[in-house]
This record gives structure tokens, sequence and C-alpha cells, in this order.
């Protein structure tokens, strides 16, 4: 007997239901799965708990844990999802039950292979990240207006980097553009100051989860 889709097995950190704290979804619930294992190594991540554990369920398995909590909108993160092959598979499977679905991504692999229904949220990492060397720029090719590419900043050289990539690579003529503020290293407001000196064509992101909740995981 043949194995389907929802047999493919995944490495999985947590499944809970929140509000979303980025991306132009910012405030919906949503209920978030977050896989584990990530390649890179950001100097200032905050889910550095997924990079390691987790537990093996099927895709199958998600889909229930996730339909048990009643929520029409669902987003795949990690670590970095896309490092798990079986990803694709579940991605392709919320979509298919009816899921309004999001995918959070580092950037640093191919997004190519993801459902087209999927709004794929696409870090860019800027220099003070100390990943630079890992971003996919072949990506951008593949982007829609219903994607989002996210930079996450943690000074002014990271910032003035950001927005020469903004005008070289003509980010805004793709999909709506994120710039966030690394907490505790750069001020929220001095970055909203930037980005309105310099009329730049993004969205200030503020993740709305560290306002409500501070650094405790988003339940």
């Amino acid at each position: 007997m043949n194995s389907g889709p929802g047999d493919a097995l995944l490495r999985v950190t947590e499944i809970f239901h929140s509000l979303q704290g980025e991306s132009t979804r910012v405030g919906l619930p949503t209920v978030f799965v977050r896989l584990t294992g990530c390649p890179l190594r950001c100097v200032w991540c905050d889910t550095s708990y997924a990079f390691t554990g987790g537990h093996a369920m099927s895709v199958g398995e998600v889909l229930a844990q996730v339909a048990s909590l009643g929520c029409p909108t669902v987003c795949v993160t990690g670590g970095e999802p896309l490092a798990q092959k079986a990803c694709l598979a579940l991605l392709t499977a919320l979509c298919d039950t009816g899921y309004s679905v999001s995918l959070e991504t580092s950037g640093a692999l191919d997004v190519g292979g993801v459902d087209a229904r999927v709004s794929r949220i696409v870090d860019i990492k800027a220099p003070d990240s100390c990943e630079l060397e890992k971003n996919r720029w072949e990506n951008l090719a593949l982007l829609t207006s219903r994607d989002e590419i996210k930079l996450v900043l943690a000074s002014e050289p990271d910032y003035e980097w950001a927005k020469q990539q903004l005008r070289e690579r003509r980010l805004d003529s793709l999909c709506t553009v994120l710039f966030s503020p690394v907490q505790g290293q750069l001020d929220p407001a001095q970055l909203a100051a930037w980005i309105l000196r310099d009329k730049l064509p993004v969205r200030f992101q503020l993740q709305l989860h560290k306002v409500l909740w501070g650094n405790e995981r988003a339940r």
C-alpha cells in the first residue's frame, strides 16, 4: 500500500493559537505551526528554542491538531520550515483543506516549490544578522503581489543597507516590503523617523506579540 502526502513526517516544535504579530496579517487570530530546525544562526534570533528537539508528526496529525483549534488562518513558521522537505506537502494540504495560509521563511532556501496559494513572508538578512551571505537573491524573481519581504534591522548601517537594496532591487515593485526593528537594539521611533525622512515605500512593522506579551512565547 502506497503512502500518501498525509503520511509525510515532520518534526514539530509547537502548534498553538494566538494573534499574528507580524506581516500584513498582524492582529489576526492565527494557528501557528512551528517546525523544528534552522540552518541559519542570526545573532538576534528570538526562536532559538526551535533549533532542536520537537516531536515527529505526520501531515495528517498536524492537520487534525490545527482543526481542533478552530481558526481559518494558519502560519507555518520555524526555525526554517523549508528545511524540512515535508513542509511543502503540509502547505498544500492546509490550502486544500481551505485554510488561509502564510509561510515565514528566512529567504535562504528556494521558495519556488511552495504552493501558489500560500503567502510567502520572505526575510532578507541584513548585515548585523551575521547571515548576510545566506540570502538567496534568486527568490526575488519568484515573488508575486501576494507575498511579502521582511527586513529585520538592528542599527543605522542595517537601515542604510536595506534602503540601498530596496532601491537598487526595486523590492517594492515585487510585493509589500516590511522594515522591522530588532527589539532592544534599534529604537522603533528612530526607525520610523528614518522611513518618514527618506519617504520609503515600505511598511513599518513592530512585533505585536512582544508589545502584548513581552518576550514570552505568544499563546
